[in-house]
């Protein structure tokens, strides 16, 4: 099922077209690297048919899938977890140590921040069978962890993301919330920095979609607490909370 307005996922050469494109933009990628890692997905070495799989298929398909080099030292992936009907959807970067042992998206000191950052707008992530609107679904842009939780590279988007739309359209959220660089990268298609983009709401396939700080980041750079704030009542306000 598509949201409103989105056609359906795109062919596997596609996608790998668009991201190439995308983060050939970004300064700290290395174009010729992209050029290279442009081959497994065109080989198929990703499940199929993920565009039609229901909640079950698709989380097998990311439980077998072997499609890049991160599966190799997983000691299990990090699939997504909240109502999956939530009106509200966060997405991550990737997943950490803690979330790799536990197998669920921020959890440790950044899932903590997290939950308080959600719980001050009478949101939560546990109550499955809920009240949606005050419910979210929380998803990471790569389901497996990178070693030594170093960034993700092109190849590791690209052929992570048709299992993050396929989430996406499952959930059919009413609002998205992207959560530090590569989540913006992979949703918007852009090079910007989060800082230069958040403040406004910008659109995936129709859908609202606030960019903000990783809490990871802001456990750095407490400093920047109060941007998100913002970022949180500016969601709100969108979503109509």
């Amino acid at each position: 099922m598509a949201l409103p307005g989105q056609s359906r996922t795109p062919a596997p050469s596609s996608v790998r077209a668009e991201l190439v494109e995308a983060f050939s933009r970004a300064p700290s990628v290395d174009s010729a690297e992209l050029v290279e890692a442009a081959a497994p997905l065109v080989r198929g070495d990703r499940p199929t048919g993920i565009e039609s799989m229901d909640w079950a298929a698709l989380r097998q398909a990311v439980v077998d899938c072997r499609a890049c080099k991160l599966c190799e030292r997983r000691r299990q992936t990090v699939f997504g977890v909240g109502n999956e009907r939530a009106h509200w959807m966060v997405v991550g970067e990737a997943p950490g140590e803690q979330e790799d042992i536990q197998g669920e998206p921020f959890v440790g000191k950044s899932g903590q921040l997290l939950d308080n950052m959600l719980r001050a707008l009478g949101l939560g992530r546990h109550d499955a069978a809920g009240d949606p609107a005050r419910q979210v679904y929380i998803a990471n842009t790569l389901k497996c962890r990178p070693p030594g939780n170093r960034n993700p590279e092109p190849d590791e988007l690209a052929q992570c993301e048709p299992f993050l739309v396929r989430q996406i359209e499952l959930v059919q959220p009413k609002i998205l919330l992207a959560m530090g660089r590569f989540a913006v990268q992979s949703l918007l298609r852009s090079s910007e920095p989060v800082g230069r983009l958040r403040g406004r709401v910008h659109r995936y396939h129709g859908v609202p979609l606030i960019v903000t700080y990783h809490p990871a980041y802001l456990l750095r750079n407490p400093e920047d607490k109060a941007r998100a704030w913002d970022d949180l009542c500016l969601a709100a306000e969108t979503a109509g909370v």
